[in-house]
């Protein structure tokens, strides 16, 4: 009974909406088929993140945050067809609650995972070509009532502009209906739950002042005539332009500068030769680095043959002393044959103790050129990490390596009078 009952509900409510509209032009809400629902937006919503908007329209409403991170934070693909990395994410949730369904949490459906894909589809081509950044967008759809997707993308955009991506253009998007019977029809600006449940068409269109970025049709009728497509384009234009002025009434392009709690982004190359000594073995001079500049680098091959390093850094100062260790390895000064150097100690042996002349060049001063007076043992009078003064003294011819001397700095002891001449 309850089965039946339900059946001819479904019936008479999907006759009499469809009547209404094709009839009177009025749809469930009182709303003409061209009139979009009333729009509210904000941006820097969440001061912590690195850009944050909400966007809501009707019963439709998307909390998106953004996050911006360095060449480690990318996405792996390992496809059928392709292998590759991602740098621009987008992550879609639609909760329960959203709709005022009380349910558990399970994975992410189908559903989201095409509504993410469509939003991301539609904010990717204006992104900077020259963006250093990874960037991914989280769009928390808090409540739903027709078209929660282009909702993301409006507060896609506006989270872009937040955190201070250079987008060439802001984007808006709306999801278009269709009633059609007997010839009849009529097209929906911006449709509700229920017009896109018992209408005949869902197209969803994106796009900028100047053109479509992106779009998807779900239609229940067996094609589409040219007048009503022709139809349907035109009136999501002015749909998608109307959403576009509240956009940029907000935020009408993006920040100039980013966040104070946002990460910088350094990046320059260097010669293909210079990759293993910026690495280090088994990665010890590049770990090295990060810890001591408590920064984020990463270094890959490009095609031109050279390398390119990413230094990521919330601090100023530990940017610029990574750059220049970098730099210091990348492109070397030359070691100067009789030249005086200060360097610190990076071991030491029974023979003597190996210094670091310039960023990864060592030299070694012998125990017996460490000082006028007779040294027994090198622990005794060195330890690692003292910073010395010394001589370059030349290459071994054997070893190839530095021959260091700080005796030769050091004032010659005077031989007592007495002493037995040589």
């Amino acid at each position: 009974m309850v089965r039946l009952a339900k059946k001819y509900f479904h019936e008479a409510e999907y006759n009499q909406m469809r009547a209404m509209i094709l009839e009177s032009g009025k749809r469930l809400d009182g709303r003409t088929t061209t009139q979009v629902r009333p729009i509210d937006t904000a941006v820097d919503y969440l001061p912590a993140s690195h850009g944050s908007a909400v966007f809501t329209r009707g019963e439709t409403q998307s909390l998106t945050t953004l996050t911006l991170g360095g060449k480690m934070d990318e996405q792996l693909i390992d496809g059928a067809t392709f292998k590759g990395t991602e740098k621009f994410l987008l992550h879609y949730n639609f909760p329960p609650f959203s709709t005022g369904e009380a349910k558990p949490l399970r994975g992410t459906s189908r559903r989201e995972i095409g509504h993410g894909n469509l939003a991301l589809r539609a904010l990717k081509p204006v992104l900077p070509e020259d963006n250093p950044y990874t960037i991914r967008i989280v769009s928390d759809i808090l409540e739903s009532n027709g078209s929660s997707s282009m909702a993301t993308v409006c507060a896609g955009t506006l989270a872009l502009m937040d955190s201070g991506v250079q987008i060439k253009a802001p984007v808006s998007g709306i999801a278009m209906g269709l009633v059609a019977d007997e010839g009849k029809f009529a097209v929906l600006s911006d449709i509700l739950g229920d017009e896109d449940h018992l209408g005949d068409m869902d197209f969803k269109i994106t796009g900028t002042s100047k053109g479509i970025t992106a779009c998807q049709m779900d239609i229940k009728v067996d094609g589409l005539p040219y007048e009503v497509l022709i139809e349907a384009l035109e009136q999501a234009k002015a749909g998608r332009m109307h959403i576009l002025g509240k956009i940029t009434e907000t935020m009408a392009a993006p920040r100039t500068t980013l966040k104070p709690q946002t990460p910088r982004i350094e990046a320059f190359n260097v010669p293909n030769e210079m990759i293993g000594a910026i690495i280090g073995p088994g990665g010890k001079i590049i770990q090295g680095l990060q810890k001591e500049t408590k920064t984020t680098i990463t270094i890959e091959e490009l095609a031109t043959g050279e390398g390119r390093v990413q230094i990521l850094s919330t601090n100023g100062d530990d940017m610029n002393e990574a750059i220049r260790l970098i730099r210091l390895i990348a492109f070397p000064p030359q070691v100067e044959d009789g030249a005086t150097y200060e360097g610190k100690v990076k071991s030491v042996k029974d023979f003597g103790c190996f210094v670091e002349i310039l960023t990864g060049t060592d030299g070694l001063i012998h125990i017996s050129e460490f000082s006028w007076e007779k040294v027994a043992k090198m622990e005794d009078v060195v330890k690692e990490g003292d910073v010395l003064t010394f001589k370059v003294m030349g290459r071994d011819p054997k070893t190839k390596k530095w021959k260091l001397s700080r005796k030769v700095l050091l004032p010659k002891p005077e031989r007592p009078a007495d002493a037995p001449q040589a």
